[in-house]
Order: C-alpha cells, then sequence, then structure tokens
C-alpha cells in the first residue's frame, strides 16, 4: 500500500473556494486561541459557574438553547453544506458518507436527544450562551462539512492506520462521553438523598445536599479525573482528525480543547471549594497529568 501524505483530492490550489476554506480554517486558529484565553481567565456563566450578569443578555429556556446553537448547525446546517455547497452527490465515496454518518451521530446526540434528556439544575440560560455556541459552531462545523462532502479519500485509505487508529479513537471517546453524561444525569435522580450509594458528599460541611444539590460522582474515570465528559469528547475530535487528515479537524479540536481545558480547570477548582472531602488526588480533565 502506497502511503500518501495527504490521502485525497481537494479544491485546486488559487481556486475562490480554495481560498475561502483555507481562510476560514485560519480565522478558526484564531477563534480557537481567543477562546483559550478568554475562559481561561473566567468561566462562562452556565452550569456550576451560573451568575447573575447583565452582559450575557436575558435568559432563554436551556433545552431551546441547546437545540439551537448544536442541532441548526450540526444537523441542518451540516447536511445542507455536505449535500447542496460540497461535491455533487454522485461524486462521493463510501468515506464521505462515513465521516458524515459518524458526525451527524453525535451531533444529534448532543443537539436533540441529550437537551431533551437532560435534568438540568437551571431551567434558563443567557442567550449570549447560546449565541457564543451558535457562532463558533456555524464556523467550525461548515468547514467540517465542507472537507468531507469534498475531500476525495484514495481508494485504499480505508486501510490506512490514520483512518483505523482515528475511527477507534473516535468510537472510545464517543462511548467514554456518553456514559459520562449518563453518570452525570444520573446523579440529579438522587437529588435530595444523602449518602446514596456513596456517590455524593457533603459541601462545606452542610450534608449530601449541601451544594445546591451537586454532588460527587465516583465510579470509573471520576475517580481519576473531575470531566470524564470533556475528556471523551476529546478524545473523539482528536480520533475525528486523525480519521479525516484534515485541517479543518485541526482547528475543531483546537477550539475544543481550548473549552475543555479551561473549564475543566474551573470545575475542579469549584468542586474543591465547595466539597471539603473532595478526592485531593483527581485532575480536571486529562488523568494524572492535568
Amino acid at each position: 500500500m502506497t502511503f500518501h501524505v495527504i490521502p485525497y483530492s481537494f479544491y485546486e490550489s488559487g481556486t475562490t473556494y480554495f481560498w475561502v476554506h483555507f481562510g476560514l480554517v485560519i480565522l478558526g486558529f484564531v477563534v480557537a486561541l481567543a477562546t483559550c484565553i478568554g475562559q481561561w481567565v473566567k468561566p462562562a456563566p452556565y452550569g456550576k459557574h451560573e451568575r447573575e450578569d447583565p452582559n450575557w443578555g436575558p435568559k432563554i429556556p436551556q433545552r431551546l438553547s441547546h437545540i439551537i446553537s448544536d442541532a441548526l448547525t450540526g444537523i441542518i446546517m451540516f447536511s445542507l453544506v455536505f449535500f447542496l455547497y460540497s461535491r455533487e452527490v454522485a461524486d462521493k465515496g463510501v468515506l464521505n458518507y462515513v465521516f458524515y454518518g459518524l458526525f451527524l451521530i453525535h451531533t444529534l446526540h448532543r443537539g436533540l436527544l441529550h437537551p431533551l434528556t437532560m435534568r438540568y439544575r437551571s431551567a434558563t440560560v443567557p442567550i449570549g450562551i447560546t449565541i457564543g455556541g451558535l457562532l463558533p459552531n456555524v464556523l467550525y462545523q461548515w468547514l467540517i462539512a465542507n472537507h468531507i462532502g469534498v475531500a476525495g479519500y484514495d481508494s485504499s485509505y480505508p486501510y490506512d492506520p490514520r483512518f483505523l487508529l482515528g475511527i477507534l479513537l473516535y468510537v472510545i471517546g464517543f462511548v467514554i462521553n456518553r456514559w459520562a453524561d449518563w453518570k452525570l444525569r444520573s446523579l440529579r435522580e438522587i437529588k435530595g438523598q444523602e449518602n446514596h450509594s456513596s456517590m455524593i458528599d457533603g459541601g462545606g460541611g452542610g450534608g449530601g445536599d449541601g451544594c445546591n444539590g451537586y454532588y460527587i460522582p465516583y465510579g470509573g474515570l471520576f475517580d481519576l479525573i473531575a470531566c470524564p465528559n470533556y475528556f471523551g469528547e476529546l478524545v473523539q475530535w482528536i480520533g475525528w482528525t486523525l480519521a479525516t487528515w484534515s485541517l479543518s479537524g485541526v482547528v475543531w479540536t483546537l477550539f475544543c480543547a481550548a473549552t475543555f481545558f479551561a473549564r475543566s480547570r474551573h470545575n475542579l477548582q469549584w468542586y474543591r471549594d465547595q466539597f471539603q472531602h473532595y478526592p485531593p488526588n483527581r485532575k480536571a480533565l486529562i488523568p494524572f497529568i492535568f
């Protein structure tokens, strides 16, 4: 099998389509850097870090917010770009549809199943949070859909180590992320119950419900890091980038990492501040490292 550094054909260099795509890739790097700086300094006001901040605008239902920011871009726009803006359907190969299906599985869960089934502590969220999720998703998911809709992968690429390892990482990360989401969701079912199956701990010495309904999760990766859901999704997008071998995947993964590293750091500190018995050896995002 012949190894190709770029295992697919793409836009011809110098064309308008070429410059639009790679110009937006550069913008994606800039947005990821700005996100890293902004979120590292101060977490966005939702979830554990919810606070009254008029600068983020009026509040809307949190379920609707997630559907707007994730489903509109990750399902509707993503599909329109893949099928209509990019190369004609007849020119797409099997791998193009494999990548389309993999990404759609994620966004169907993130944009519809998750917001419709998750037990949110707060029913509303500032509209600024919605816009802050919507605009980056438009950029990055347009790039991803454009790439997998246009790239003509070599016929031997399904046997390439990059594709095989990338798909494996994507599946592993997806499973970790779904398991962690399920674990966090299950904690909401025991709200108000103290010392339930060793899964909860008191905040500030006040017992199991001493922290506004938040509990310390235990088991699996939760024994090593504060945010296995972020870790799983990071592994998932590293796998995606490797499998697609694309700059669109690189900038998307960098943007996600910018959010995950900063927010997991804030989450870990929040747990330590609120729970006096929080396990001291847990890391934020990467087991044993960070």
